[in-house]
């Protein structure tokens, strides 16, 4: 084999490293990648620590890899390109030409949601989030809907992580409470902001699965409470499902 054969060959396998640790439910050990990907131990060893240093992988808290800032930073890179976007911002249009308020899609990141994407309809009165907010999981439709699809063991380390703390008139802040509207949401995947997060403001969320049936991001509603109630943005439930049901199905997913 050549040099040029033996330099793509490592490279296709660090890919195929970085892809199997990209899209995996949890982290992983470098056994089980060794067995996944059927690549000798030595050299998940060797690929790890090379892209480990490169910040493109990172170990967590139990030794286990997943990835790191640098392959997020690359995430954020395609989902923004203009062959994505485009395909979003058409959605999200469609959506807000249908419930006439501000809608958008947000995504988990750490212990906050990004706000990634919005279509801001023409109403004088609007509530002012932009895209690149980080907004708080605990007290935010999109945060708790994110908080209840997750496993029980993880949704129990995170609620305990979180600086859970009063933001709105109707924050909650009782754990007890919080898990027991988690577990409803769970159920109907639907998640509420009644004036939680920013006092005189009422938001609805649904979310985005793959095809894992893992939630990988939301769509959001949100107006100001002295124009709309909390019931009439969750009459609009059902063409939110359509939208997030179309990102789903967009390529990158």
């Amino acid at each position: 084999m050549s040099a040029h054969q033996d330099k793509n060959s490592a490279v296709t396998r660090m890919l195929a490293i970085i892809e199997h640790i990209a899209i995996s439910d949890a982290p992983l050990s470098s056994s089980e990648i060794a067995h996944d990907l059927a690549i000798p131990i030595p050299t998940v060893h060797r690929q790890l620590a090379q892209l480990k240093n490169d910040g493109y992988l990172q170990l967590g808290l139990h030794g286990l890899w997943e990835p790191g800032n640098r392959l997020f930073r690359i995430s954020q890179g395609v989902w923004n390109s203009t062959r994505f976007k485009s395909s979003r911002t058409m959605i999200l249009k469609t959506l807000a030409h249908k419930v006439n308020e501000t809608c958008g899609i947000s995504v988990p990141n750490g212990l906050e949601m990004l706000y990634y994407e919005r279509v801001q309809t023409n109403w004088p009165l609007q509530i002012n989030l932009p895209e690149g907010s980080r907004t708080p999981l605990w007290c935010t439709a999109s945060g708790k809907l994110y908080l209840a699809n997750l496993p029980a063991s993880k949704r129990e380390k995170l609620l305990h992580d979180l600086p859970i703390h009063q933001m709105a008139r109707n924050t909650i802040t009782n754990l007890i409470d919080l898990n027991h509207e988690l577990n409803t949401i769970a159920k109907t995947q639907v998640s509420t902001d009644n004036e939680e997060f920013i006092d005189g403001m009422v938001a609805c969320s649904v979310p985005v699965k793959d095809h894992k049936n893992r939630l990988i991001a939301c769509v959001y509603i949100h107006a100001p409470a002295i124009r709309v109630s909390l019931e009439s943005l969750l009459a609009f439930t059902e063409p939110m499902h359509d939208a997030a049901q179309s990102l789903s199905q967009l390529e990158y997913y």
